[in-house]
């Protein structure tokens, strides 16, 4: 992973997860809670997640190879897509499995009645602290983009990735907060299944949401909009009329693909448009803080038109 803000987000999302996931479990041992046991699943569901991550940033560093002659920067969108499946069946759907035993069988809690209340709001701290982490890096990384924005037109997955599934937390301990609550209130164990279930369609809600951004991005997304128009007028310039058409493709998070038909002199010889060529990539590197792969093209207008 190249972007160490983003591995910085991931790895203080995975401290946070694992050192909560263990006080949720020993409050559910304490007090059958379902809520907290939906919790405790959700911290373990959002570690291994953390872990992919890190995994997938590793393997996108691996050397191109014959096979792979692009390299492995698109392994981050596997395991990325990977962390939404985990999401959906390990968090989201035993959590409202969770719900609908509980609600089938409500008991209220009984014993150490303070420990659910108490493990929440720790979780609440904690969970706060790593989303606020996550934010201060997509800061960073966004600009004067909004994080709504930033999150939908991403190119690296890791650090809307984190913060989803932080704000996913954030949420979800209030919804567990409030089904302890009412139970601990009313004595009726029917609110902890509420908020068990209300826990499940929030991480079925954000699973869907991540599978369908990084299955776009494994399809493969063209660079962004102000990249896209950075490298189209870059390439204009000495012995480069115009740009005829260009395609884009993003490899991996900063790795691009650049392909272009380009206008040259009419009467340009060999070695003038190798030259033109040579210049018109240098000033595409230059164009984006990208790594890029570049295909250039020379041609004439004339003949496009006689096609």
């Amino acid at each position: 992973m190249s972007t160490g803000g983003g591995t910085k987000a991931v790895v203080a999302a995975l401290s946070a997860n694992l050192g909560i996931a263990v006080t949720k479990f020993v409050a559910y041992a304490l007090t059958g809670s379902s809520s907290m046991l939906a919790e405790g699943v959700h911290s373990v569901a959002d570690s291994g997640n953390q872990a992919l991550l890190l995994i997938g940033g590793k393997r996108s560093r691996h050397a191109a190879s014959a096979v792979h002659q692009f390299g492995y920067g698109r392994a981050r969108y596997v395991y990325a897509f990977l962390v939404s499946i985990v999401l959906f069946s390990l968090g989201g759907c035993f959590a409202l499995y969770e719900a609908w035993h509980k609600f089938s069988d409500p008991h209220p809690i009984e014993d150490w009645r303070w420990v659910p209340v108490a493990v929440l709001l720790l979780g609440l701290v904690m969970e706060g602290l790593s989303f606020r982490t996550a934010v201060r890096e997509a800061n960073h990384a966004r600009g004067a983009t909004s994080l709504t924005t930033f999150v939908r037109q991403s190119r690296a997955p890791e650090l809307p990735v984190i913060l989803l599934e932080d704000f996913g937390a954030l949420i979800g301990l209030v919804f567990a907060l409030f089904g302890v609550g009412m139970t601990l209130g009313t004595g009726d164990g029917r609110w902890d299944a509420i908020g068990s279930g209300a826990i499940g369609l929030l991480l079925v809600a954000i699973a869907v949401f991540l599978a369908i951004e990084m299955s776009s991005l494994l399809i493969g997304e063209s660079a962004l909009p102000e990249h896209q128009a950075a490298i189209e007028a870059a390439i204009p310039g000495a012995g480069v009329l115009s740009v005829i058409h260009m395609r884009t493709l993003h490899l991996g998070p900063e790795e691009l693909l650049v392909a272009a038909k380009i206008e040259v002199e009419p009467d340009a010889d060999a070695r003038a448009v190798a030259t033109a060529i040579d210049a018109a990539e240098v000033r595409i590197r230059a164009a984006v803080p990208l790594e890029t792969q570049i295909y250039l093209e020379a041609d004439l207008r004339r003949h496009l038109a006689q096609d």
